[in-house]
């Protein structure tokens, strides 16, 4: 028998194949999910245009889409790496997905690692539209790219920590109403468009300590302010990260 009879040779594909194939899956699920294409770029995108084109926050001095572009950029990303992920894996988690994808040659850890990549090029495409729309509305950013990123990029882990957490924890009809829920009560309460020295100093304090007003206010005083690195907002997700991941990996429950 011939050398080459086996040829390919049967089995696994290399480990880097199989992670980028799976987020590549995720990723144009993802897309094509009309309920996930609503909270991660329609709603952004409504709230940026309406409440820059309409004074009905009073932002304060200024151009409004500069206060209120960050603060999309923020409501964006938690959109798709909490409220989206975790309703998406919730249901994945439901309907066995995720069981019978961790008994697949794909390790779990490979599996987490493929959900958010496709999470980041979600969200690449999030800014991209989002920066789009804020300069043709009369955006002007300002400060430090480097420290945008990293700020988008803690975010991201403390949301995406959350959000498994959620899914991994919680039945799916309960995550779908819990994840929808926060996504409203931050939206309102979390300095994405009303400022937060609107509300009482007592309740200032609290929300400040949130992961969305803390990623808001970063990209606010980044790019509206000029603000080099915002290192208290930086340090409340570095923390929310830790605690999300953390709690996620520990009692995350595949079936």
């Amino acid at each position: 028998m011939s050398a080459g009879t086996y040829a390919p040779r049967p089995g696994a594909a290399p480990l880097s194949r199989m992670i980028g194939a799976q987020a590549a899956l995720e990723t144009r699920m993802l897309l094509r999910n009309g309920e996930q294409l609503l909270l991660t770029v329609i709603i952004p995108t409504l709230l940026l245009v309406l409440f820059s084109a309409v004074d009905i926050v009073d932002t304060g001095a200024g151009s409004s889409v500069d206060f209120l572009t960050p603060g999309v950029l923020a409501l964006a990303v938690m959109s798709t790496a909490f409220t989206g992920q975790a309703i998406a894996t919730g249901f994945e988690r439901r309907y066995g997905v995720l069981k019978r994808l961790g008994a697949s040659p794909l390790p779990r850890w490979a599996l987490m690692t493929a959900k958010t990549l496709a999470v980041l090029v979600t969200e690449v495409l999030q800014v991209v539209l989002l920066t789009v729309i804020a300069f043709a509305l009369g955006w002007s950013p300002h400060g430090n790219p480097f420290a945008v990123l990293l700020l988008l990029v803690l975010g991201t882990a403390a949301f995406s920590g959350l959000g498994l957490l959620m899914a991994g924890t919680l039945r799916a009809e309960a995550t779908l109403a819990a994840a929808n829920l926060v996504f409203l009560l931050l939206l309102v309460g979390g300095g994405v468009i009303v400022p937060l020295d609107k509300f009482p100093d007592a309740v200032q304090s609290v929300l400040g300590l949130l992961p969305i007003a803390a990623l808001s206010d970063g990209l606010r005083d980044v790019l509206q302010h000029g603000a080099a690195m915002p290192w208290g907002d930086l340090g409340v997700l570095a923390v929310w990260s830790v605690l999300g991941l953390g709690a996620a990996a520990r009692f995350f429950r595949w079936e």
